[in-house]
């Protein structure tokens, strides 16, 4: 499928569906579509539960109340078998991670097709609405966990605090703090690349699975079943996928934002 209508082949039709839609050069591309979507399903989410919050009552609950509040009690639960400390920010923001990234792997669940088809009838060439099989949504989620877990370990330990955090660990001598400060620093910018690079791989990966699936609907009525039934296959497990690695993501965050706030 092409924005013009010409036929692609197979390879040309994976790497139409991998493009996103581009504004700028070099350092300063932006994707347009991924910052659509992420801000989109972002607002959405904000908008979704300050409804049920403002329609909440004490009474009978409606459906989508109760389906808020079951979201609600699982994040608080698990921040508080999780979190070893006290701050207001972290059950929010636990919750925010989940459901957001949630909504953003759950675009992966639309058949790869219908959405960039419906672009390209608006004349827009390329269209990725996966926000998270793109890097840069991925590290800028990963990063902003970083910046808090710098500021809240200087706010807790103090500055001196956290430096002989970095380099009295886990060697208790003078004469080994450029070890422990290479060994804690690898660690400590470990953690953010990992956030970003296993949600952006999963999903990455998925999608790219759905694509290859698609290949296979038209070439003949056997194959075309069988896509069919692969695709409805991939489509139940993948819902596991997406949600695990929104669980694994906010989990992550929680537990190093734990060790943030641990005062050695």
């Amino acid at each position: 499928m092409a924005a013009t209508g010409e036929a692609l082949t197979p390879q040309g039709y994976i790497q139409h569906h991998l493009t996103n839609l581009s504004v700028g050069e070099g350092f300063w591309t932006w994707h347009i579509d991924s910052l659509l979507f992420s801000v989109g399903l972002g607002v959405l989410f904000l908008w979704l539960f300050y409804s049920a919050g403002k329609k909440a009552t004490t009474g009978v609950p409606g459906k989508f109340q109760c389906f808020v509040e079951m979201i609600v009690e699982f994040v608080d639960s698990s921040v508080k078998e999780t979190f070893h400390g006290r701050n207001p920010v972290i059950a929010p923001l636990a919750l925010t991670i989940f459901v957001w990234i949630f909504m953003m792997n759950f675009m992966d669940m639309i058949p790869v097709d219908w959405l960039p088809w419906a672009a390209s009838l608006a004349g827009v060439p390329y269209l990725k609405v996966v926000p998270t099989t793109d890097v840069n949504i991925t590290f800028s989620l990963a990063i902003g966990v970083f910046v808090l877990i710098i500021y809240y370990s200087i706010k807790v330990k103090g500055v001196s605090g956290f430096v002989k955090e970095l380099t009295f660990q886990p060697f208790n001598h003078w004469a080994m703090i450029p070890v422990n400060l290479l060994l804690e620093t690898v660690t400590l910018i470990a953690k953010p690349i990992s956030l970003a690079l296993r949600l952006f791989g999963n999903l990455y990966a998925g999608e790219l699975i759905f694509i290859l699936i698609a290949l296979m609907y038209g070439s003949n009525v056997a194959l075309s079943a069988l896509g069919v039934g692969l695709q409805l296959g991939w489509l139940i497990f993948h819902i596991l996928v997406i949600t695990l690695q929104a669980f694994i993501f906010m989990m992550l965050t929680i537990v190093y934002l734990s060790m943030a706030h641990e005062d050695h």
